[in-house]
């Protein structure tokens, strides 16, 4: 019940994005010009991008529970994961990246290490002020490399540190349709 009543609107919002533009392309009784369809079709593509990220999340967060993940750590270049992910987030001109030389190569599992960046940034872009970018930086400490995201949002009160990573919690007014909490668990759970 509770997953049901978390999900639903996010769920119900990007499917009826999709419907609508569908349902617009495929009217006869209008005449689109082509800049019209083309913004129809991102709106399209940007719906199903938001129910990609949240299946992806249930399902990341169903395994997770029941230990069905599990991690193949190998040889990865930083220099190619770092970029590649932060193409994907849903405003990717509002993330930078830099790899300070001595960090780009670890031994980390590529795909999980893809699925907790791409989460950390996106709830920092949703946090951050009007147009701010994220910077993601990774460097050197010891002998590990550290990944950090760093924005100038508000912050999280002390008191809240520990419960934003628990599931389908959110912190503070976010705009609707911006997620279900679930995002940051992920992150924990895949990192872990």
């Amino acid at each position: 019940t509770a997953l049901l009543s978390a999900v639903s609107h996010d769920l119900r919002t990007p499917l009826a994005g999709i419907k609508a533009a569908i349902g617009s392309l495929r009217s006869r009784e209008v005449t689109w010009s082509a800049e019209d369809e083309d913004e129809l079709k991102e709106a399209i593509e940007e719906s199903a991008d938001r129910l990609e990220a949240l299946v992806g999340n249930l399902l990341d967060m169903s395994r997770l529970q029941v230990g069905a993940l599990i991690a193949h750590p190998g040889p990865t270049d930083l220099g190619e994961v770092i970029p590649a992910t932060l193409a994907t987030l849903a405003a990717p001109n509002r993330a930078t990246w830099e790899i300070e030389p001595d960090a780009r190569y670890v031994h980390a599992d590529a795909g999980l290490l893809d699925r907790v960046l791409a989460n950390v940034t996106e709830n920092a872009l949703r946090y951050q002020p009007q147009g701010a970018p994220v910077l993601v930086r990774a460097s050197r400490i010891a002998d590990r490399v550290e990944i950090r995201v760093i924005d100038t949002g508000v912050g999280v009160p002390p008191g809240d540190q520990e419960r934003i990573f628990l599931p389908f919690q959110r912190q503070g007014d976010v705009p609707a349709g911006s997620g279900v909490g679930l995002g940051l668990a992920v992150a924990r759970g895949l990192a872990e």
